[in-house]
């Protein structure tokens, strides 16, 4: 049965589906205007940075990056996902309906989310962090998304209040940007690209995240709408592009955290291609031979190269 439009919220993401889906929605538009100009295939994903299933893919997208990093670009834009506290369905109408259904996704996704932020430092909006990203971008595309994977971890792992400028200064500061001109493009420029997602996201029809338009030359689309397994991201960009390259890369822990700083547990299986406990147990040895630092939640742990 089809969810009626009343009773959805934001931030109440359907694990099953794999979607944190919007109270409203737009008419499906089409990404020929969009195309990449680089690569044969553009990803167009459209994501927030409290969205809890975008966190769980993750690890589909990390390794997408690196198989298919030769022929795939991929273009982050914001969604919006809440813009303040009117909402009141779904049941959820205040910060604190947030916390418990955050835990019961980070079980389903097997990623590391810890609801007590929405106790202890509750958001009131997603639209500053989604801001100070499109700022970012201003200055450099691989520093923004260093800059939003770090805002992610602060949220879902750290409990910290991501819309507070404090954070966000943090988080630009970690990321090697400059913050004086993030402040500047963020009360500026920045507020104007985040006007132009959330308008790109109407015309085509994104109505929850994550939402991913799998797009080649000729405007040949494939949408993978919320939280699927990496399965679905091979396929669709393969379907787009049949002449996609798979590079092999390699495996070990060394080159994985080389590439990626941060690791979760289920990041470190996809990406090895190793069993959980598997993964667990060599995370957990290079953790006691100080290869490797960890941080602990109540749903999980991340693990940093030392």
């Amino acid at each position: 049965m089809e969810k009626e439009t009343s009773k959805l919220n934001p931030l109440l993401c359907d694990p099953e589906s794999g979607v944190c889906e919007m109270p409203t929605s737009g008419n499906g538009g089409k990404t020929q205007n969009i195309v990449s100009k680089n690569k044969p295939v553009k990803v167009i994903y459209f994501t927030d940075p409290i969205c809890s299933s975008c966190w769980g893919i993750e690890p589909q997208l990390r390794r997408l990056k690196l198989e298919y990093g030769g022929d795939v670009e991929i273009s982050y834009h914001m969604g919006g996902l809440l813009p303040d506290w009117s909402y009141n369905s779904g049941g959820i109408s205040k910060p604190s309906d947030v916390a418990h259904h955050w835990d019961e996704v980070s079980k389903y996704y097997k990623m590391p989310i810890d609801g007590d932020v929405w106790l202890t430092d509750p958001l009131d909006s997603s639209y500053p962090p989604s801001i100070a990203f499109k700022a970012a971008q201003l200055q450099d595309k691989s520093k923004a998304l260093i800059f939003l994977r770090l805002m992610r971890e602060m949220v879902f792992l750290r409990k910290k209040n991501i819309a507070k400028w404090e954070r966000i200064e943090q988080a630009a500061t970690q990321a090697g940007l400059d913050v004086e001109q993030l402040k500047a493009d963020f009360e500026g420029k920045g507020k104007e690209l985040f006007n132009d997602d959330l308008a790109l996201g109407r015309k085509l029809g994104v109505r929850g995240f994550p939402t991913i338009f799998v797009t080649n030359a000729s405007g040949e689309t494939e949408m993978i709408y919320g939280a699927k397994p990496y399965a679905s991201f091979e396929s669709s960009v393969r379907k787009i592009y049949s002449d996609a390259q798979k590079i092999p890369y390699a495996k070990n822990w060394e080159k994985l955290f080389e590439v990626y700083p941060t690791l979760t547990l289920r990041e470190f299986a996809e990406l090895s291609e190793i069993s959980f406990p598997d993964a667990e147990q060599q995370l957990t040895d290079l953790v006691k031979e100080k290869q490797l630092t960890v941080f602990e939640t109540k749903n999980g742990a991340i693990w940093t190269r030392m």
